[in-house]
């Protein structure tokens, strides 16, 4: 892999040695699954589910999110999204909507770094 993409990944939160073992070390498969991250549509049903205070919309879109996060080795947005995760388990919608914003902001990172490799 290039170190200049090597690089950018990391810039988007992605331990790149953690998602290349995922792929079994198959750097192309491992890029072309996380340019498709930016069209997942997960954080927006989550985003949605807690403007609408729809607690289980939220947890579902949350929980999906953080199992793609997860198997794409994004470790800070994991650990993020996982918080969210808990509060909503534990409906407390208040809790998760105070986590949103540092969480977006991540999430809008990760997307950023991830589109400029495409």
């Amino acid at each position: 892999m290039d170190q200049k993409i090597r690089e950018q990944l990391e810039t988007a939160g992605i331990n790149v040695d953690e998602a290349l073992e995922r792929f079994m070390n198959n750097d192309g498969l491992m890029l072309k699954f996380l340019l498709r991250f930016p069209q997942d549509e997960n954080f927006a049903l989550l985003k949605q589910g807690l403007e609408q205070r729809d607690a289980a919309a939220a947890y579902t879109a949350a929980h999906t999110l953080k199992g793609v996060v997860g198997n794409l080795a994004m470790g800070e947005l994991f650990r993020m999204v996982s918080q969210v995760v808990e509060d909503l388990r534990g409906e407390d919608l208040a809790a998760a909507q105070g986590r949103m914003e540092l969480l977006e902001a991540q999430y809008l990172r990760t997307v950023e770094a991830l589109n400029q490799l495409a």
